[in-house]
């Protein structure tokens, strides 16, 4: 049976792809995905603060449902560390497998980086100055968006005291108070509003089962880790870290996941002090005892250059969320383009 040729448009095709290829030859551009952030909303302006004077917010914002992952960053350092000047990268990501991570390869000024593992477990060894540039590369819409300034003012600075937010700011490292509520409030607890103990909607503290089960974390309990679940003692070489929504019936109220456990995560405590106050809450994969995931203990303050295994990050935005670069989209929409060519030439070669 004869099959009539479907118009493929070809040739049109082959133009608008040469044509498009040397535009991005142009741009310079070097990433074919831009970062997709889960963001949650918290609304509730205007809620009473807990006893400790934490977690009163006057104003909706956005929160990342997850933590930053291993993926995402990547994706992060392969667009804007190819030299590396601020140290994005830390080879402990890749040395330390407790987290691993991220493995570099190449020479200063071509630098690539490739994901180790699941993509989705949260990063770790970022520290403050780290995440800051991460929200600022994420607030100049990605791609070659500048790392410096944006929600932050940082200019090549990597220790010391960390700058504050800028007006402005779109996407940024949350405050304490933002991240605590987000973390512990619910405007239903008690019938009028009021925090839980942890951030998995308890006030008793999580086990560490892996899975469905409600009330759960990513930390050492029980005479185990989370991801053994058995009473093996601890191994170097053993990777402690759980994927983003692991523990799929543990959110916080708003929706969020791990703000208990996994990772420590950065925010802006503002204490007084030699560095301008920065702090690290949530408790981690190796914390041995539920205090370090309460409310009212599980928080430290922290030299904003400092980066380990247990340290992480989650973003906080306004509620309209900046645009990946039209670079960036410009070469994702090739591919997705050049995926769908490639498709349709393959169904038609088969009729």
């Amino acid at each position: 049976m004869f099959i009539e040729r479907q118009p493929l448009a070809t040739e049109g095709v082959r133009t608008a792809t040469a044509t498009a290829l040397l535009i991005l030859f142009a741009l310079g551009a070097t990433q074919a995905w831009a970062v997709t952030m889960t963001w949650v909303t918290v609304g509730n302006p205007n809620n009473a603060a807990d006893l400790n004077g934490h977690g009163a917010v006057d104003h909706d914002y956005q929160i990342g449902k997850y933590e930053v992952t291993i993926g995402q960053y990547a994706d992060f350092l392969n667009a804007a560390a190819k030299s590396d000047p601020y140290g994005l990268y830390d080879d402990h990501m890749r040395t330390d497998l407790n987290i691993a991570g991220i493995s570099q390869s190449g020479a200063s000024g071509s630098y690539t980086y490739t994901v180790i593992g699941s993509a989705n477990r949260p990063i770790a060894y970022v520290s403050w100055f780290d995440a800051a540039r991460f929200a600022n590369w994420m607030q100049n819409g990605q791609g070659s968006g500048s790392t410096e300034t944006g929600a932050y003012t940082l200019n090549g600075l990597t220790s010391g005291s960390a700058p504050a937010k800028n007006a402005g700011a779109q996407v940024y490292v949350p405050t304490v108070d933002e991240w605590y509520k987000a973390a512990f409030y619910s405007p239903a607890k008690g019938g009028s509003g009021g925090y839980y103990s942890f951030a998995t909607q308890s006030d008793t503290a999580p086990g560490n089962t892996i899975g469905g089960t409600a009330d759960q974390a990513n930390y050492y309990a029980g005479g185990h880790y989370a991801t053994t679940n058995a009473g093996e003692p601890y191994s170097a070489s053993q990777n402690y870290l759980t994927d983003g929504g692991a523990f799929s019936a543990s959110a916080s109220y708003y929706g969020t996941f791990d703000q208990n456990g996994n990772v420590q995560e950065w925010n802006d405590d503002f204490y007084s002090g030699f560095y301008r106050g920065v702090g690290v809450r949530g408790g981690f994969w190796n914390s041995q005892n539920p205090s370090s995931l309460d409310k009212a203990t599980g928080a430290a303050l922290a030299n904003a250059a400092d980066a380990n295994s247990g340290y992480g990050f989650r973003l906080a935005s306004v509620v309209a969320v900046p645009e990946p670069s039209t670079g960036c989209l410009l070469v994702a929409g090739l591919a997705a383009g050049w995926r769908a060519i490639r498709r349709r030439r393959s169904a038609h070669a088969t009729r």
